[in-house]
């Protein structure tokens, strides 16, 4: 390209682009010396030795997922040497366990890698979904007395295992025609967005222990999940829908044969 300075550049382009044409070159403007290069300099090395232990703890967690059995149940404390993929099953149980996790919307490697960590695979240790919850704090409180509502803060738990399915609700939201994102379109106008991931995460909390049980992939209940268990409050809502827009409405079922 040559040597282009502020000022040529100026000269050549001027009065084409107008006035954001001069902002960009007064942010063209400035000087780059020693120093500059030196601090560019050492934050990318910061970068890239950031990126190189990523990689590094990612490969080890690969590998830990490969291992058939403990570290810590070997005998005489010897090390685990470098799994021989050759003689390995294809795949180990916490290998296996974040395949299934990896089946629910919202949930990607990362969640469920951390859900293996903080829970384990063996759900018979926590005894039911709601103990589990109960023990992840991801369980909204409901405290009454006489009828009155005394607290419905969340109680204290696993902060890394919430934080995760939390951050899995946000994302299990976004997704189009899922249980999840039925869930949270449900629930969001009377519980606000707060208490409402709360439910979604405790939901998929929920799921992931009975996928963990029976060892089975998630099966997804559908997006309509909540028209066809309410058909009538949704056929009501809609008709008054129609009539508040001036329509008179007559409703006369279809028959199977019609809609075969």
């Amino acid at each position: 390209m040559g040597n282009v300075t502020p000022s040529s550049w100026r000269s050549s382009h001027v009065g084409a682009c107008g006035k954001n044409s001069c902002q960009l070159e007064l942010a063209l403007e400035g000087h780059f010396t020693e120093h500059h290069a030196f601090q560019i300099r050492a934050l990318l090395e910061l970068v890239e030795f950031g990126e190189k232990r990523l990689c590094q703890s990612e490969a080890e967690i690969q590998r830990l997922l490969r291992v058939q059995e403990p570290e810590s149940r070997r005998p005489d404390g010897s090390a685990i040497a470098e799994v021989d993929t050759s003689s390995t099953p294809p795949t180990s149980p916490l290998q296996r366990a974040v395949e299934l996790l990896d089946t629910i919307p919202g949930v990607d490697q990362l969640t469920a890698w951390t859900l293996v960590a903080e829970m384990g695979v063996n759900m018979d240790q926590f005894g039911s979904a709601s103990q589990l919850a109960k023990w992840a704090g991801i369980c909204p409180g409901n405290n009454e007395s006489a009828g009155k509502r005394l607290s419905g803060k969340t109680p204290k738990g696993n902060i890394w295992l919430r934080r995760a399915l939390c951050e899995a609700a946000w994302a299990a939201s976004r997704t189009k025609d899922t249980y999840l994102a039925a869930q949270y379109k449900h629930f969001i106008l009377r519980k606000g967005k707060k208490k409402t991931i709360v439910a979604v995460a405790h939901s998929m909390l929920s799921i992931a222990y009975y996928l963990l049980t029976r060892q089975c992939p998630y099966k997804d209940l559908g997006g309509d999940f909540f028209d066809r268990m309410n058909q009538e409050a949704v056929r009501s809502r809609l008709v008054k829908k129609l009539v508040s827009l001036g329509y008179q409405v007559t409703l006369t079922p279809v028959s199977s044969e019609a809609t075969a």
